[in-house]
């Protein structure tokens, strides 16, 4: 009986690093630099303005928008559209410039 008591008691003993969640050093999430912060910016910039552009295209076959709506605000939406894919396109040709890797 002392010997089975033993034998868990090793195991259990043995296997709790095992068991133990590890502690993270840290539970703060870092900060962005500002590089990538503005590119993060103009990517969801992107995302929003190509949403707009799909969303309003299919309300439009759809019938929910009409087309005298639709002729009054493509315009808007393209240029904005284009304005945020300039914007990145120059944000990746200067990073290319300098040299770094692009995603």
């Amino acid at each position: 009986m002392l010997g089975a008591a033993l034998a868990v008691a090793v195991v259990l003993l043995v296997a709790l690093p095992f068991l133990r969640e590890p502690a993270p050093d840290s539970d703060r999430l870092g900060e962005l630099a500002d590089a990538d912060r503005r590119r993060l910016d103009a990517e969801e910039a992107r995302d929003r303005a190509l949403d707009a552009l799909r969303e309003l295209e299919a309300d439009h076959r759809a019938g929910r928008v009409s087309d005298a709506d639709y002729r009054t605000v493509i315009g808007a939406v393209r240029r904005d559209a284009a304005e945020a894919l300039r914007t990145l396109d120059g944000m990746e040709a200067g990073t290319r410039a300098n040299g770094t890797k692009t995603a």
